[in-house]
Parts: C-alpha cells; sequence; structure tokens
C-alpha cells in the first residue's frame, strides 16, 4: 500500500514538474520571426523613377560607399567607423525599391552591424625533422577579428532612414512642379505673338481709282 502511495506521489511531482517546464518554455518562447508590424518597409507617395533615386541621394548623403547593383531597384551600401582605437563597426545596408503601379511605391531595407576588435593571435611554425613535422609557437600578432554581427532592429533606425527619403521625395516633386510651372509659362509667352499676329486685320489694298492721276481741266 505504501509502495503505491510512494509511486503515485512520484507520478504527481514528475507531473507538477513538467508542467512547470512547460510553462517556462511558455514564458520564454521566442517572439514571432513575421510580423506586418516589422519596420524594415515603408510605403511612399511617388513613382518608382522618384522614390528610388530619393533612396540613392540618401544613401549616399549619409556617407555610404555603394557597390555596384546587380539587380534593378537594389542597393547594397556600407559605412565604417572607429569609436574606439581597437574597435571598428561596419554598418551595411540593403535596399529594394518598387513601384507599385498606382502613384506609391515600396521601399524594404535591412541593416547590419558588424564590430571587429583588434585581437592577439598566436603564429606557429612547422618544422620538419625527417619523417615527423614539428609545430611550435613563434610568438604573437595582433589582428582584426570579429566580434558581434547582428542585423539591426531598432525602429528609430530605420524611422530617420525612412524621414531622410521622404525629405528627398519631398523636394524632387517640389523640383518637378517648378519645372512644369517654368514650361507651361514659356508655352503661353510663345503662343501669344502668334495670336495677336493672327488677330491683326490685314490691310486692304490701295484702289485703282487713288492710283489714277486727276483729270485735266
Amino acid at each position: 500500500m505504501n509502495r503505491h502511495k510512494s509511486l503515485g506521489s512520484e507520478w504527481a511531482s514528475a507531473a507538477v514538474a513538467a508542467m512547470a517546464l512547460l510553462a517556462g518554455c511558455a514564458h520564454h518562447r521566442p517572439p514571432p520571426q513575421f510580423s506586418a508590424a516589422a519596420p524594415f518597409s515603408k510605403t511612399f507617395s511617388g513613382s518608382g523613377d522618384t522614390v528610388c533615386w530619393s533612396v540613392k541621394r540618401a544613401l549616399l548623403s549619409q556617407g555610404y560607399m555603394l557597390d555596384r547593383p546587380n539587380d534593378a531597384g537594389v542597393l547594397t551600401g556600407a559605412r565604417d567607423a572607429q569609436p574606439t582605437p581597437k574597435l571598428n563597426v561596419t554598418t551595411r545596408l540593403q535596399t529594394t525599391c518598387a513601384d507599385n503601379r498606382n502613384g506609391t511605391s515600396i521601399v524594404f531595407v535591412s541593416a547590419e552591424r558588424e564590430e571587429n576588435a583588434l585581437q592577439k593571435m598566436k603564429q606557429t611554425t612547422s618544422v620538419g625533422v625527417g619523417p615527423a613535422t614539428l609545430t611550435m609557437p613563434s610568438g604573437s600578432a595582433r589582428v582584426l577579428g570579429t566580434v558581434r554581427r547582428e542585423t539591426i532592429t531598432d525602429p528609430n533606425f530605420y524611422g530617420e532612414f525612412f524621414g531622410l527619403v521622404q525629405n528627398y521625395v519631398n523636394q524632387e516633386r517640389l523640383s518637378q512642379a517648378t519645372t512644369h510651372s517654368a514650361d507651361d509659362a514659356d508655352g503661353r509667352s510663345n503662343e501669344r505673338p502668334s495670336r495677336l499676329r493672327s488677330e491683326t486685320p490685314p490691310r486692304s489694298a490701295p484702289s485703282q481709282s487713288d492710283d489714277l492721276p486727276p483729270p485735266r481741266q
């Protein structure tokens, strides 16, 4: 009887432990990997030519070195920083721009941050002695090695980038409106002389009687 009670207690303890483990796993479950609220895209009002050119201007204005694009609408750029003498930080951006064919365009962007630091690496020398090969330490050297690499997920980072793109989109729209206004003004000024010429009445031809000499008395 006691044995059955002991087994029952053990089963109950195991069940409680399993439930606690499941609850802990549920509590520490990673966030969803795909979400409509991700900060990596934004839709702009404007044609693909205007928006994509604004994306390129935004990258160039911030000092990003652009790679030659392999695909149309795709731009990849990188920028280096050295916050400390022994640390180098590289930020890489890849943008994709597409025209939605409805007066708007969408821009996708993903940024990666890579940190490289000076590290001490041991160097070795291999020496062949007969049929055997001996490897002996020969000192050390300081080399630049990657210590951290991650995709930037900060919404503020992408918000600032999209805000800069929007600024250039507004400049392009203003420039196009100014150009159209100037073209319309030139067209109207060219129409006025031709209209005036068409509205001027033709001079009447002199009558034949006016050309005859007066009669003799």
